[in-house]
């Protein structure tokens, strides 16, 4: 979609490559993965109202490993990824749930942590689930990174901004075409499912509610 160099990723760096990218064109969209960087997050909201955020759950554990008990973390950790392991919507709310509860009781500061990142660790579960896997991280984004620290630390030294961009664009053109001709990140018809069909949602505090409710 594009390339910019900054010095750093500071709020106005992130918010002027968006800003680009939509006057350049870009519409429609509806998720973005990311990790929690504050001026990526407040940018992507800036610029792309109304689209989703989907914090990445690996950068996510990372996170939380550093307000874990170091002997603790195997536990919860293990617990975390239980929460991906469930097969639909209502179930992953309910395993959050009860990972909530489990951690609410000996570790407050673990649980605190979880409840405010819900929304955003959670935010996969609004798409169809083929599609989970590959909207819950971005681990692609990851690799390709190394790679382009691969190729510029060869260089050391560039001239200037142009010769990073010819460089670093001719990366990211090598890995276009193979999403594109190669190993296709999405099928299309089920992007384009992801596009049209809504998910609902029941959490397991609305289904006791609702199951408390008289009937009429």
């Amino acid at each position: 979609l594009g390339v910019k160099v900054a010095t750093s990723e500071t709020k106005q760096a992130w918010n002027a490559f968006f800003a680009d990218l939509v006057a350049r064109g870009l519409s429609g969209v509806c998720l973005v993965t990311s990790d929690a960087h504050a001026g990526l997050v407040d940018a992507i909201a800036a610029n792309l109202p109304g689209t989703s955020w989907q914090r990445c759950r690996t950068h996510y554990a990372a996170n939380l490993m550093a307000v874990c008990p170091k002997s603790a973390w195997p536990a919860v950790k293990t617990m975390l990824h239980s929460v991906y392991d469930q097969p639909d919507p209502n179930s992953v709310h309910a395993q959050f749930d009860k990972l909530l509860d489990t951690t609410s009781r000996s570790l407050p500061k673990v649980a605190e942590h979880l409840d405010d990142a819900r929304a955003d660790l959670l935010a996969f579960t609004g798409f169809p689930q083929q599609i989970w896997r590959q909207i819950w991280s971005n681990n692609p984004n990851e690799r390709l990174n190394k790679e382009i620290r691969r190729r510029t630390d060869v260089v050391g030294i560039f001239p200037d901004r142009d010769a990073i961009i010819r460089l670093v664009g001719a990366v990211l053109a090598e890995q276009h075409d193979e999403w594109t001709e190669g190993r296709r990140y999405f099928a299309l018809d089920v992007l384009d499912r992801a596009r049209t069909t809504p998910t609902t949602i029941v959490s397991t505090a609305t289904a006791q509610e609702l199951q408390l409710e008289p009937a009429a």
